[in-house]
């Protein structure tokens, strides 16, 4: 797991960065676990675009991943850690006791021939998953449940992991990579471990191009659109905008909030994040 440089022979390449790929083992994916990827370019079932500078990119399949870990007491060898294109993240390729074949999101220290298991009293090892109210307290963990039995939705990307802070009370006081410490229910699975491939945030772009081939389009300052398009728009010559920052539409940016008040999982945020 590291990070290669190119060699400057064209703008584009003069500080790009690339990983070098040293934890993969294949290239090429458990065709029974893929699935077609249609593209959407940021539009809704009406056709609108919703999300703006979406579109284009890479063909891309997707990967099935088992985020809810729910093969109880059957261990499991890893065969290959991969590269997956829809995510930072490395995946492993586990194949169960049972004969069943499934993908996980690769943790620090996971090689292959190396054994899994997910259950309820399991070792305390890289990999394994659990309930919460069986982690002791000091560990990292990944692929967070907040609801039991939906599977993981929090921490699943490159480099993160949660530290378990405290049990008490039904519920399992976490501390988030954001910084926000939050509670969750003591039935709620995670996996121990930090999230592989942690130099992914250190790879830089070096070209446009490479923003084009992750399907990211061209983003347009307001400043620099004619009035009809944005409130900050026109003026005489080069103007600053005039007002304060907003959206196309009109609303605050930079530090409005819209979070809604009544939000349930608002009660379970002992702090926020930073």
């Amino acid at each position: 797991m590291g990070i290669r440089n190119l060699k400057s022979i064209t703008p584009g390449s003069r500080f790009a960065s690339r990983p070098d790929f040293s934890d993969i083992t294949t290239s090429k994916p458990e065709k029974k676990l893929t699935t077609a990827l249609k593209r959407k370019g940021g539009r809704n079932n009406y056709g609108r675009i919703t999300v703006r500078h979406q579109g284009g990119g890479h063909k891309r399949r997707y990967r099935v991943i088992d985020f809810k870990r729910d093969k109880s007491d059957i261990p499991g060898k890893v065969m290959t850690i991969e590269y997956d294109p829809n995510r930072s993240a490395y995946i492993s390729l586990i194949n169960y006791a049972d004969g069943d074949k499934r993908y996980i999101l690769s943790p620090v220290g996971l090689k292959v021939n190396d054994y899994i298991v997910a259950g309820e009293k399991v070792p305390l090892k890289n990999g394994n998953a659990m309930q919460l109210v069986n982690i002791p307290t000091g560990l990292f963990v990944h692929n967070i449940e907040l609801v039991p039995g939906r599977g993981g939705q929090v921490v699943r990307s490159a480099g993160t992991s949660a530290q378990v802070m405290a049990h008490d009370g039904g519920y399992t006081t976490l501390k988030l990579p954001s910084g926000e410490i939050r509670m969750v229910k003591h039935s709620c699975k995670a996996t121990i471990g930090q999230i592989g491939n942690r130099t992914h945030e250190q790879v830089v772009s070096g070209k446009a191009g490479r923003s084009r081939w992750l399907g990211r389009r061209p983003s347009v300052r307001g400043v620099a659109m004619n009035p009809v398009d944005h409130p900050m728009g026109g003026g005489e010559g080069k103007s600053s905008g005039g007002r304060h920052p907003c959206t196309p539409w009109g609303k605050p940016t930079k530090g409005y909030k819209t979070r809604k008040k009544n939000n349930k999982s608002n009660s379970m945020i002992v702090r926020r994040r930073k």
